[in-house]
């Protein structure tokens, strides 16, 4: 799947499911953004620094999390836009979530 990352449409960046799955297991966007609901720079950056502390308290164990990094948050054409499409993406994703078996 590709987001677009600019406004003219001539700049997109790839995101795969496990790049989605990555943000749903670490809730990354859940309180990401403010009650104004407006995605600008300050939010990428948030974002961003939000990871970067998971990233020091999890390490570099987390192959999934580097790739979601390394491929989309700090991806160099990464925006305010790309963001804003990323999460309307992951909002329409829907994600596996195991349910418990009755003990009967």
């Amino acid at each position: 799947m590709k987001i677009q990352a600019n406004a003219s449409g001539t700049r997109s960046i790839e995101v795969s499911k496990e790049h989605l799955e990555t943000l749903h297991k670490y809730s990354l966007l859940s309180g990401l953004i403010d009650s104004n609901g407006i995605v600008d720079e300050q939010v990428l950056d948030k974002l961003k620094l939000n990871i970067r502390s998971l990233l020091d308290s999890v390490g570099t164990s987390d192959k999934a999390l580097l790739d979601l990094c390394f491929d989309v948050i700090y991806h160099k054409d990464m925006k305010a836009l790309g963001l804003h499409n990323l999460i309307l993406l992951y909002a329409d994703t829907k994600f596996d979530v195991p349910t418990e078996e009755a003990n009967v």
